[in-house]
């Protein structure tokens, strides 16, 4: 279905994975060196946000919609620990866990009502509400991956 003329329900689907697309499209062609490279200050590097865009999707989708305590998914209490890469942290095994998450974040959210609400720290949001975060916060980690891939690409043609 083309998302220019879809009903809300699948343009907002349909932008949320368009974003996905972007997140997961930054590790092609890079190595195990640059995926982990630290070209910014913050623990900020491609892996890494992806890494953090699983984390994204396990707390909205996995644990907010669906009702799956923070624990039994392991996730981090602070968030910034979501960019922490480990040993076992590869392009690929990363990449995995994120293709797997936007799926269960699919089948989670395939047949819920945009209005059903979901508790947040300040109040009750609505399906609605999570997929246009989503957009948003998936186009941000997008950018700022883009920038450091080419960043990256540029000191391999130097």
């Amino acid at each position: 279905m083309d998302i220019l003329l879809a009903d809300e329900r699948a343009l907002l689907e349909g932008m949320v994975d368009r974003q996905r697309n972007e997140i997961v499209g930054l590790l092609e062609g890079l190595s195990e060196d640059e995926a982990r490279a630290r070209l910014v200050p913050s623990r900020t590097t491609p892996l890494g946000l992806v890494k953090h865009a699983t984390f994204v999707e396990r707390v909205w989708f996995h644990h907010r919609v669906a009702g799956v305590p923070r624990a039994d998914l392991a996730l981090p209490d602070d968030v910034d620990d979501s960019f922490l890469l480990g040993d076992e942290d590869t392009v690929e095994t990363v990449r995995a866990s994120y293709v797997d998450a936007c799926a269960r974040s699919r089948a989670i959210a395939s047949g819920r009502d945009l209005n059903e609400t979901y508790r947040w720290h300040s109040g009750d949001v609505s399906l609605r509400f999570v997929l246009t975060h989503l957009v948003q916060e998936l186009a941000r980690h997008a950018g700022h991956g883009d920038i450091l891939v080419e960043q990256l690409v540029a000191r391999r043609q130097a």
